[in-house]
């Protein structure tokens, strides 16, 4: 389960209706160019929370179709409707996922307690195993360590996504769960949370930039700091335009000029203007 895994895009067409064809396109493209470890299939990249829960089985079933065993598959369920994240669980569990992830239960102020059950409630439904989806900065819940090694007390949660830039409670979390897996979830610091002994990264710029995560996280697991870092360099450059144009739709701009048909975001998420279209062209002749 180590490794560089891609936070999967979703293409949709322009009505906003699933492109089978579009994320077929996109996840061989993970597979055969990126060369990913895996996929992590229904996170934010893959624009989750705007969908239905017939349309993310829907995903959930292209994905392990069209990737079947060739990388591994990580399954995010997670929902404020844990009902919908049980259902989910047993239909990717059925679909034969490598392992499930959940992002912590957001917008209500859920103590941790329910954070608690929330999670054990997922995954005491199924045979699998869970892998904690932390990214306070979206939904405004912190752990601390105490809770996390109370998350870790049942056998089954596996790991956690950690998307937060508290590299101290990174590097306490390394030290005191050496046995769980750490996947850093921020592609632009995926050096130094390689440094402090992550088992991998799962990445959303990973759709288009898989190689140079592959460098960084190989250069730094050698210790070939200053060569990591140059390749770093690089990728926060390309991170830094990415962003400026738009996330989602630029990376979606950017595959579409490596003949994938990336297709549109799913509304509210607007559009790709001309100036988006020709400014994501500028940075896929600038990077790639």
């Amino acid at each position: 389960m180590k490794g560089i895994y891609s936070a999967l895009l979703v293409s949709f067409d322009k009505e906003g209706n699933i492109n089978e064809k579009g994320l077929r396109q996109i996840i061989r493209h993970n597979i055969d160019k990126n060369k990913v470890d895996g996929l992590y299939v229904g996170g934010s990249t893959g624009e989750n929370f705007m969908l239905s829960t017939e349309e993310k089985k829907e995903i959930f079933r292209i994905a392990k179709d069209e990737a079947k065993d060739a990388v591994k598959l990580i399954a995010q369920v997670g929902s404020i409707n844990v009902k919908e994240s049980v259902e989910l669980a047993k239909y990717a569990t059925e679909l034969g996922y490598d392992s499930l992830s959940a992002v912590t239960p957001f917008y209500y102020k859920f103590d941790f307690e329910e954070i608690k059950d929330y999670y054990n409630t997922i995954i005491n439904s199924v045979d699998n195993t869970m892998i904690i989806y932390s990214i306070p900065f979206l939904t405004g819940v912190n752990m601390s360590l105490d809770q996390f090694a109370e998350l870790f007390e049942n056998e089954k949660i596996i790991g956690v996504k950690f998307t937060a830039a508290d590299f101290y409670l990174l590097e306490r979390m390394r030290k005191r769960f050496p046995d769980k897996l750490i996947y850093a979830g921020f592609d632009e610091m995926m050096l130094p949370a390689t440094v402090l002994g992550v088992d991998g990264a799962i990445g959303s710029t990973f759709n288009v930039n898989g190689k140079r995560a592959r460098e960084i996280f190989e250069l730094a697991k050698e210790g070939r700091i200053a060569e990591a870092l140059e390749v770093q360099h690089v990728t926060n450059d390309l991170i830094t335009d990415i962003l400026a144009n738009g996330l989602y739709g630029t990376l979606k701009l950017l595959l579409e000029e490596e003949g994938v048909k990336a297709g549109y975001c799913r509304k509210p998420m607007k559009e790709a203007t001309p100036e988006m279209v020709k400014q994501a062209k500028v940075i896929y002749n600038k990077y790639f």
